[in-house]
């Protein structure tokens, strides 16, 4: 019952990761409400009241909002594959098909500059424009110019909240979460008229990275929640694009950074979403002229071609890569008898690759290491170009 599911997202007693385990001993929290109060104690487990999950169930029946199990098969099934997915989602709006299209999360500043609040409105407008889905936080700056931008090329938006789905924050979002409702969903992990806490957002961040195949990163100083975001990101496995900013802006600091330490360059909506375009090729369009400017209508879309993507081009293009003139003499390059300098660590996860793209999880399997440990070393070996990395963030080696 949803009344248990309540309950058992609410318990204070045992921590999130605790709750997980459990899952895998109980078949559902009702199984576990009714198990004898010796192996409830067994697990920590002190509190049996109903009380409060009941008067939650009673505001969500009131105010139309529904509930999200993780067992639940309309539950976004990338999150669920994450170590710390919440248990209990409450959304209002309609929940999209998870695996129908892209979800690019679309995160920036608050105190996004002027040249900020244009880049995140035109790429929200261009990412759907192009099939792609903008899942983002609905705070104010580059989170809100995003959002709009994508509601104005027609497609559902999806806001996940650090408060309550019927909370509005911050408060001058209102017209702009109405119009989720009616285009998209409002998430949340909090039971409704729960307010917005500092320490909510850092944990939202991760339902935004978990729910997309990537995270765009559009303007970010070198303290923001777009860089826990994009660091939430590469522990999940996600791609990580980043907007390059000037360089002499404080506020694209932080973001230009994430480019140094080998984020992917993004200039469009259509350098996001093409990446993705072999997963759904008949989501995915590009289109004849992008949308550039706030208020522009969104163009028609260029017919699809019967070929595959990347049919008929040399293998370096096929992927999106270049090749370079005189690679033998350039200092840019990475040769196979030229390898940068690897440490011990780095040797033992470049041993477990070949040619065929594996998904971290198999290789954090393999090593018994932690995960943020492997992504991180996937990471630094893809920054010294001995390994490829994948649309839904498999790996390879070159």
């Amino acid at each position: 019952m949803l009344l248990h599911w309540i309950w058992f997202a609410e318990l204070k007693d045992i921590s999130l990761m605790d709750k997980h385990r459990l899952l895998e001993r109980f078949r559902d929290p009702e199984e576990l409400f009714h198990s004898a109060d010796s192996i409830l104690a067994k697990y920590g487990i002190k509190d049996k009241d109903l009380h409060t999950a009941q008067q939650i169930l009673q505001k969500c029946n009131k105010k139309g909002i529904k509930l999200l199990p993780i067992a639940d098969t309309a539950y976004p099934p990338r999150l669920r594959n994450t170590s710390d997915a919440p248990l209990l989602l409450y959304y209002k709006g309609v929940l999209p098909d998870w695996e129908r299209a892209p979800f690019i999360g679309v995160v920036g500043t608050r105190k996004a500059s002027a040249y900020g609040l244009q880049i995140a409105h035109q790429m929200g407008k261009q990412i759907a424009s192009c099939g792609g889905y903008v899942v983002s936080g609905g705070a104010s700056g580059a989170d809100t110019a995003a959002m709009q931008g994508a509601l104005e090329a027609g497609y559902p938006v999806i806001g996940v909240l650090g408060c309550g789905v019927d909370v509005v924050y911050p408060r001058h979002n209102r017209r702009l979460f109405e119009q989720t409702v009616q285009n998209g969903c409002l998430l949340s992990e909090y039971p409704p008229e729960a307010e917005s806490i500092p320490w909510h957002f850092p944990a939202r961040n991760r339902i935004i990275s978990g729910i997309s195949n990537g995270v765009l990163v559009v303007e970010a100083p070198k303290k923001s929640g777009a860089l826990i975001t994009a660091q939430r990101a590469l522990e999940q496995g996600r791609d990580v694009f980043v907007v390059p900013g000037n360089i002499n802006t404080p506020t694209c600091e932080g973001s230009n950074a994430l480019l140094q330490e080998g984020a992917i360059p993004a200039l469009s909506g259509w350098d996001v979403v093409s990446i993705y375009e072999i997963l759904y090729p008949d989501q995915v369009q590009k289109y004849t002229k992008m949308p550039l400017f706030a208020g522009e209508s969104a163009p028609a879309k260029v017919a699809q071609t019967s070929a595959l993507p990347g049919e008929n081009l040399p293998e370096a293009e096929a992927f999106g890569k270049k090749p370079i003139d005189n690679k033998e003499n350039s200092p840019y390059s990475v040769l196979e008898n030229r390898h940068p300098a690897l440490n011990e660590e780095e040797k033992t996860v470049l041993a477990q690759l070949n040619r065929q793209p594996q998904e971290p999880a198999e290789l954090i399997a393999k090593l018994n290491w932690p995960s943020s440990k492997v992504l991180s070393i996937l990471t630094m070996l893809a920054i010294k170009g001995l390994i490829y990395k994948h649309p839904g963030g498999r790996f390879s080696l070159k």
